[in-house]
C-alpha cells in the first residue's frame, strides 16, 4: 500500500499526467457528442436558438480557429511555466521545483488547452460537405464553442495563478500546510501505513546478543529512500521469525552495497527473506513527502537561507519561514512522536525503525538559519521569539532541552575586553570596552565602562548600530556581567 502511495506521489507530481487524462476525456466527449449528432433530432435544429446552425464551411472555420488558438495559447502557457520554474529555481532553490511541477492549477490549465485542441481536431474530421450528402455536427460544434469560452476563463485564471504562485509568502504558506499534513500523518496512531509503537514496551524485548548475532542486508542500488512499507516488513519478520533493525529512514540516501537492514538472528537470513524485504523498500532519484517530514522542513530552511544570502539580503522572507516553522514545531511538541518499534500480534518485537526525534527536527529547522542569520539582528531576535513561543507547549524535558540548546547557541559566546594594562603597580583605566560575540564569533554588542566621571557605569549599543548614531543605555556596573544585545 505504501508503494502505491509512493507511485501515486510520483505520478501526481508529473506535469503530463493530468493533461493526458484530460486529453483522453476530450476524446471520449467527442465520441459521445458525434453519436448524439448522428441521430435524427426529435425537434428541428432551427428551433434551438443557442445551437450552432452554420454551414459545413462555417463549422470548419470555427473549429480550425479554436484549434489553432488553443495550441498557440498552450505553447504560451508552457513557456510561462518554464520561465516560472527557472525563476523559482534561481531565487527559491531547485528543491522547490517539485512544488511547482505538482501544482494542480498549472496541470489543469495546460490540460484544458490541449484537450480543447484535441476535441476540435476530432470533430473537424467528421464534417462532410459533398454534393450527395453533408453532415454538420451542430451540437458538437456548439460544445467546442463552449470549451473555447471556458479556455478564455482558464487563461485569465492562469495569469493570476502564476503571479501569485511565485510570491514567497504564498509558497511558504503552501509548504506549511503540507508540513502540517505530514506531521499529522507521522503522529497518528490510526495511520495504516505507519503502525508505530510510541515507546518500547519492555527493555527485555531487545535481545542481549543483538549486536553480536546479526547479519547485514545490503542495498542492490543507490538512491534516496522514498518509502518504507512497515506493515509489509512486520509481516515478513513475523513469517520468518526474525527481528529487522532498519538503519535508514525515508529521506536518507542509500548507497549501493551499504548495510541498510540488520537481521537477527544471523542464521535466518536467506534469499527469500532478502527478496521480501526489498519489496517493501522504494528507492528513487529524489525524495518524496509521503513519509519524509524533514524534506518539507528543509524546503522552508532553503528559502530562508537563500533569503539571508548576501546577494538577496531579504530578512523578511526568512522571518516568514521562521514563523511557519514555529507554528509547525509548536503543534509537533504537543504530539507524541512514535519511537519506531513494531510488534506483531503475539506481542513480539519484529521491526526497529530509524525514527525521527523532536530534537532532530528542531536542529533541522533552526541550525542553518541560525548560522546564516547570525549577523542579522532581526532574524536572531525572531528566532528567539519563536523558541519562546514553542517552549510553553512542550511536554517533556527532552523537548525543552532541545529548544534551550538552540537558544544557548544563539546567545552563547565570548566577551572580550579592551583596557589599559597595570603599569608599575598603578592602574589608570578611565574606560574599558567590552566586545560581546555570539556563538558563531560575530560581534553582537559593544559595552563601554566609564570610570572617570565620579561614578562607575556601563553604556552599550548593538552591533547593528555601530555605523550610525547610537542610542546609549546607562546602567550600574554591577548590573551586567554577560550582557545581551541592546539597541
Amino acid at each position: 500500500k505504501v508503494r502505491l502511495f509512493a507511485f501515486w506521489e510520483k505520478l501526481s507530481g508529473s506535469f503530463w499526467f493530468v493533461p493526458a487524462l484530460m486529453v483522453i476525456a476530450a476524446g471520449l466527449l467527442a465520441a459521445v457528442m458525434l453519436t448524439v449528432d448522428d441521430r435524427e433530432p426529435d425537434i428541428p435544429i432551427s428551433a434551438l436558438s443557442w445551437l450552432y446552425t452554420g454551414s459545413p464551411d462555417g463549422a470548419r472555420s470555427v473549429l480550425s480557429t479554436i484549434a489553432s488558438s488553443m495550441i498557440s495559447v498552450a505553447g504560451v502557457a508552457f513557456s510561462i511555466t518554464i520561465a516560472t520554474l527557472s525563476l523559482a529555481s534561481s531565487q527559491l532553490g531547485p528543491r522547490l521545483l517539485s512544488n511547482f511541477m505538482r501544482d494542480r492549477g498549472n496541470q489543469i490549465v495546460l490540460g484544458t488547452f490541449v484537450s480543447t485542441f484535441t476535441y476540435c481536431l476530432l470533430i473537424l474530421r467528421f464534417i462532410r460537405s459533398s454534393d450527395d450528402v453533408s453532415f454538420v455536427p451542430h451540437l458538437s460544434v456548439t460544445v467546442a464553442l463552449g470549451l473555447a469560452m471556458v479556455s478564455v476563463g482558464v487563461l485569465i485564471y492562469f495569469l493570476h495563478h502564476v503571479s501569485s504562485m511565485i510570491q514567497a509568502q504564498n509558497l511558504i504558506a503552501r509548504i506549511g500546510q503540507e508540513l502540517e499534513t505530514s506531521i499529522e500523518r507521522l503522529s497518528s496512531r490510526e495511520s495504516d501505513s505507519s503502525p508505530y509503537e510510541y515507546e518500547l514496551r519492555d527493555d527485555a524485548d531487545i535481545p542481549d546478543d543483538l549486536g553480536d548475532n546479526r547479519a547485514a542486508m545490503t542495498a542492490n542500488s543507490s538512491g534516496y529512500l522514498q518509502a518504507l512499507d512497515y506493515a509489509h516488513l512486520l509481516r515478513v519478520a513475523s513469517d520468518h521469525d526474525v527481528l529487522l533493525d532498519m538503519q535508514y529512514r525515508p529521506g536518507d540516501f542509500v548507497a549501493r552495497g551499504s548495510e541498510f537492514v540488520l537481521v537477527y538472528p544471523a542464521e535466518r537470513l536467506d534469499d527469500d527473506l532478502e527478496k521480501a524485504v526489498h519489496n517493501a523498500i522504494t528507492l528513487g532519484a529524489g525524495r518524496l513527502r509521503i513519509q519524509d517530514v524533514e524534506f518539507l522542513i528543509e524546503q522552508l530552511v532553503e528559502i530562508a537561507v537563500r533569503a539571508l544570502s548576501p546577494g538577496v539580503n531579504d530578512p523578511f522572507t526568512a522571518i516568514a519561514c521562521l514563523d511557519q516553522l514555529g507554528t509547525t514545531l509548536a503543534g509537533l511538541a504537543e504530539r507524541t512522536i512514535p519511537s519506531g518499534y513494531y510488534y506483531d500480534d503475539d506481542g513480539r518485537l519484529r521491526v526497529i525503525g530509524d525514527a525521527v526525534t523532536f530534537q532532530g527536527i528542531v536542529d533541522e529547522a533552526f541550525n542553518q538559519i541560525r548560522q546564516h542569520g547570525k549577523n542579522d539582528v532581526a532574524v536572531t531576535i525572531r528566532l528567539l521569539e519563536v523558541i519562546a513561543i514553542i517552549l510553553p507547549r512542550t511536554q517533556t524535558e527532552e523537548q525543552r532541552q532541545a529548544l534551550i540548546r538552540q537558544a544557548e547557541m544563539i546567545l552563547g559566546g565570548r566577551v572580550r575586553v579592551l583596557c589599559m594594562p597595570r603599569v608599575l603597580g598603578f592602574v589608570f583605566n578611565p574606560i574599558s570596552v567590552y566586545y560581546c560575540e555570539n556563538a558563531a564569533g560575530a560581534l553582537c554588542a559593544m559595552l563601554v565602562e566609564v570610570r572617570n566621571t565620579g561614578t562607575s557605569g556601563l553604556s552599550g549599543r548593538s552591533a547593528s548600530g555601530l555605523s550610525r548614531p547610537a542610542t546609549w543605555v546607562t546602567a550600574q556596573a554591577s548590573c551586567a556581567t554577560y550582557p545581551l544585545p541592546v539597541s
